[in-house]
């Protein structure tokens, strides 16, 4: 299998030229952007949520013969570039670049929430990708029933790293081991990069991740995985069992990051049509779906009342893991 790691792909993505890029289709969308746009992107450059940020924008930059300008405002978990599309005008000239943390953790987790959920209109996702379980060889963990095993006989010996207290793949650890009854210490690094360091190290025998860049260690044999958080196998990988076949406790385990599009609530119906309809369009282009394959993402299109509904499931799954942990935190 030929592995590509997330920088590459991502940044080929990024690099599609315009003239490769689709025209837009005729979707009776009366509405077009009149001046600059200018794409919101909570997080630094570089990241997935950025990247995704950037190729809509060039999408768009076609489709609708207006410049599209990705600006990067992270800080705050996410929340002071989401503050910042809140408080921007809804005329379709902001568009905010979303993910679970600013998105649905943030509600939960942070006691000094600048903006609410109702104050940004959901347009349509974009991908998901899953999570990932993964143990050093060290310990004799090759699945989910064996570190639920080796935890009952070991209480207090492993330890597992995230990328930090609150984000996706510690919410993913805390909700395993809450649907388990069972213990293990959670060591918060700062990123995804340090956590997996640790782990292949040796240091912190069990991690949680992002399918990228967990994913490439795993095939060069460098980690065990023990399962995918999705509630389906994963293409790039499909021997990794996923969480929900590997025990009964966890037969509704779903967990995955994912980035979407979001508008400040007061933008109106026919601004919401064309950016959902150009969403589409862009998430139906071939390149996209191929490169999105090669990071292990499913490109995940919906209506606004879908992406609202899905929005509103994973605020209160996240929500209650959080009250369960008692999880509580200051943003900024």
């Amino acid at each position: 299998m030929r592995v590509f790691s997330r920088r590459r792909v991502l940044t080929g993505a990024a690099a599609v030229s315009a003239a490769a890029i689709l025209p837009r289709s005729s979707l009776g969308a009366d509405w077009r952007p009149t001046e600059n746009v200018r794409l919101i992107v909570p997080a630094a450059p570089g990241g997935t949520t950025d990247v995704m940020g950037r190729l809509l924008a060039a999408h768009l930059q076609k489709a609708w013969g207006q410049s599209a300008v990705v600006e990067n405002r992270s800080g705050g978990g996410g929340t002071i570039g989401t503050a910042e599309a809140v408080r921007s005008k809804g005329d379709g000239h902001t568009i905010l670049v979303g993910n679970p943390g600013p998105n649905a953790i943030a509600y939960s987790i942070f006691r000094n929430m600048p903006y609410k959920a109702d104050q940004l209109q959901p347009v349509s996702n974009l991908i998901r990708i899953p999570n990932i379980v993964s143990a050093h060889p060290s310990v004799p963990i090759k699945s989910i029933a064996d570190l639920i095993a080796y935890i009952k006989a070991n209480p207090d010996k492993l330890t597992y790293a995230s990328s930090g207290v609150g984000q996706s793949p510690h919410l993913t650890g805390a909700w395993f081991l809450q649907l388990t009854g069972l213990k293990m210490v959670h060591v918060p690094f700062r990123g995804a990069g340090p956590a997996l360091q640790a782990a292949l190290a040796g240091d912190i025998q069990i991690l949680f991740d992002n399918l990228y860049p967990t994913l490439p260690q795993v095939l060069d044999g460098k980690l065990n995985a023990l399962a995918v958080t999705t509630p389906e196998r994963n293409a790039l990988a499909p021997t990794i069992p996923t969480m929900r076949e590997s025990a009964p406790e966890l037969a509704k385990f779903d967990v995955s990051s994912w980035f979407g599009i979001f508008l400040p609530k007061s933008a109106p119906a026919p601004v919401l049509d064309a950016l959902n309809k150009e969403i589409k369009v862009f998430l139906e282009r071939d390149d996209i779906k191929d490169q999105m394959a090669k990071i292990g993402a499913r490109t995940d299109y919906g209506t606004p009342q879908q992406y609202s509904d899905f929005l509103q499931a994973e605020t209160t799954k996240f929500g209650d893991i959080i009250k369960r942990e008692g999880l509580q935190m200051d943003a900024g």
